[in-house]
């Protein structure tokens, strides 16, 4: 199938970037990184330098792959990940516009990528729980119930990618924060530091630039991960715990 991509080129941080087209014939069982990787090959052929993008697991796990497809992050398809989204999506002769994320925390890189260690020093800030090595204790040492758990596990499931911040009107980064905050928060091996982590972190989401959550809900409707905005919530009410 023949497939008409607008795909950002921008060269380096410094410079401005523009929208190029190009042609390409693709495979509809492709994903859509493999249609990347086929347009690379064209323009390696013709000396023209190849379209930068990020990825790494190309299954939906490792968060790296996100982009802006015709306006929403990751594309149309609900709780996919650009890497899982196949070209029988679009139809014979579409036209598909490509964008790095959109966001001041974000910049970009090259072509579609971005700087996101933004969320790197989020996580620095206290999204882990201090231990002293040795051995791993059992599973089933701390009792924990299962809602409890289970909720931990959905808000675990975070992989990082950013389409939060992209799709979110204020470049939020709230419901990636609120995810790594809570899935700790309702674990006992989360408790000790429970009110620094909520602050620390909160604190390090403002210093990175990211702008505040309005409860648009645009961010759980593009996680890859079905994230719900009740992680929010809940952040919101860890937060005033600790401060007061």
């Amino acid at each position: 199938m023949k497939i008409n991509l607008k795909i950002w080129r921008q060269a380096n941080p410094s410079q401005s970037g523009q929208f190029i087209n190009y042609t390409v014939q693709v495979n509809p069982d492709m994903s859509f990184l493999e249609t990347l990787d086929v347009l690379n090959e064209q323009l390696i052929k013709t000396n023209q330098p190849p379209i930068e993008f990020d990825n790494d697991c190309r299954e939906g796990i490792c968060g790296s792959c996100g982009l802006m497809i015709n306006g929403i992050a990751h594309g149309t398809e609900k709780q996919t990940a650009v890497c899982q989204l196949y070209m029988r999506t679009f139809k014979e002769e579409d036209t598909i516009v490509v964008e790095p994320w959109r966001a001041k925390a974000f910049p970009v890189i090259k072509d579609l990528v971005v700087d996101r260690s933004a969320l790197d020093r989020i996580i620095g800030a206290g999204g882990y729980i201090s231990i002293h090595t040795g051995a791993a204790p059992d599973a089933n040492t701390i009792p924990v119930a299962k809602a409890k758990s289970d909720r931990a596990f959905d808000y675990a499931t975070c992989i990082g990618c950013g389409a939060c911040v992209a799709a979110c009107p204020n470049a939020s980064a709230s419901l990636f924060t609120a995810a790594k905050i809570s899935h700790l928060a309702l674990l006992p091996q989360g408790e000790p530091e429970r009110k620094l982590r909520v602050k620390k972190m909160s604190e390090q989401m403002a210093k990175e630039g990211f702008g505040d959550c309005s409860n648009h809900g645009e961010c759980e409707a593009v996680c890859p991960k079905g994230i719900s905005i009740d992680a929010i919530a809940m952040m919101r009410r860890e937060y005033l715990k600790a401060m007061f």
